[in-house]
């Protein structure tokens, strides 16, 4: 049975940055930070710190049924993720055969030895015993910036940008030919034989974006570095929660051209087409175990600005049964529409043929579990994924491909949202 007690901190910006510095002397962190977006629809927590690891579940095959015996066995916090190529084991006729030099497991959980919850300017400390906060405040004070020297090389795109036209163009004739509606095309921008300062690269990235998302992982040697506004899917009682985004359009300087580009958004026929496609395809997912007449569209067509960018994003939810499980869950809605593209399956089998590098943890989800199995998991986007052992960068960006798009601007949308990950690692 997990405890919290309050945990009085002087300067919460500083206790922030030097809980960060803890993850250079351990194996298993995770920080979850919702920037105060208060005015995100269902956003209910500030910021978590899991810290150590009391119990931890890396898995590649046999996954949500592995998962689902770890859940019950611990009935604690779990922190962990879902990487993409769990469709695998969803949709057996699927595979991953592409390069990966990342190389997360498929499904990676930890119960955390300390956990850190920080809302409205309060902090408390989770832990099973009392005696473990006195543990804690010695580990605390090993807590020391990560003084790593940084050695960047150049960003190189794993797809030219004639290559990625092309690419688009034969999607759209396969949209033509029936085979699907939409596909969310994604491209590699990479760095090889690379050190990066991972807390350093996290902060600047955080700052640039206050996404309501934001998660910063480490596993060993494997980092995400994630600056996400996207919801996957939220647990609530018996309530699903997913928020879907699709449409996109740079914030610009000037507040009346902002306004107006905001607006522009508002109003784009295209972007409202690649929406509804993927809202009706959470509907249909969440038809597969809602009870009877509860799925709802609560909002279509938000718009929400963030630092970079204002997005378009749309609310669904359902009501399930109190009995039904996480891995019932993830089995019905698992990956993300958005990601993928409608019909999901056809979408995917058509991204392995078209795509060059495995999406791994790009299109995944991270987040936590509590123990009474409510959960709240992002979309894994706008991230930069680290290995310091194969000093290996990888960034990943797409957007939706409909008959009516234009390839130049899609391209320049994927460079878009790549932007404020390149200026991070500058």
């Amino acid at each position: 049975m997990r405890l919290f007690f309050p945990f009085p901190v002087d300067d919460l910006h500083a206790f922030k940055q030097q809980l960060l510095a803890l993850s250079a002397t351990t194996n298993y962190f995770c920080y979850l930070d919702s920037n105060n977006y208060s005015n995100y629809p269902y956003s209910t927590f500030g910021s978590l710190f899991a810290i150590e690891a009391n119990a931890v579940i890396s898995i590649n095959e046999n996954c949500l049924q592995q998962l689902e015996h770890f859940q019950r066995t611990h009935k604690d916090w779990l922190f962990g993720y879902l990487n993409y190529d769990l469709k695998n084991e969803i949709e057996p006729t699927l595979h991953s055969a592409h390069s990966d030099y990342i190389q997360h497991p498929i499904v990676h959980f930890f119960v955390p030895k300390y956990l850190l919850k920080i809302e409205n300017n309060n902090v408390e400390i989770g832990v099973q015993h009392k005696d473990e906060i006195a543990d804690f405040r010695v580990f605390l004070e090993q807590s020391i910036p990560n003084q790593k020297k940084q050695i960047t090389t150049s960003i190189q795109h794993k797809i030219s940008k004639k290559e990625y036209i092309d690419t688009v163009e034969n999607i759209k004739r396969n949209i033509r030919r029936g085979d699907i509606y939409e596909l969310n095309f994604c491209q590699e921008f990479f760095a090889q034989n690379t050190t990066i300062n991972p807390t350093q690269v996290f902060q600047t990235l955080n700052e640039i974006s206050k996404a309501p998302f934001t998660s910063f992982f480490k596993t060993n040697e494997n980092y995400l570095l994630c600056a996400s506004p996207e919801r996957f899917l939220k647990r609530q009682g018996n309530q699903l929660i997913s928020q879907p985004i699709k449409g996109t359009r740079k914030r610009l300087k000037d507040i009346q051209a902002d306004l107006h580009i905001k607006n522009e958004l508002q109003n784009d026929e295209k972007e409202r087409s690649e929406n509804v496609m993927i809202v009706d395809l959470v509907r249909n997912d969440f038809a597969r175990i809602a009870t009877q007449n509860s799925v709802r569209v609560e909002e279509l067509f938000g718009i929400y600005s963030f630092e970079q960018v204002h997005q378009m994003i749309s609310t669904i939810t359902c009501s399930i049964q109190p009995e039904t499980t996480f891995s019932e869950i993830i089995q019905a809605m698992f990956p993300m529409g958005s990601m993928t593209g409608a019909p999901k399956l056809s979408a995917m089998q058509w991204i392995e043929k078209y795509e060059h590098t495995k999406r791994g943890l790009f299109s995944g989800a991270v987040g936590y579990i509590t123990p009474k199995g409510n959960f709240d998991f992002n979309v894994v986007i706008r991230s930069i994924l680290y290995n310091a052992a194969q000093q290996y960068v990888s960034m990943q960006t797409g957007s939706a491909i409909t008959i009516d798009c234009d390839a130049e601007k899609e391209y320049e949308e994927c460079l878009l949202k790549a932007q404020a990950l390149f200026n991070a690692l500058k």
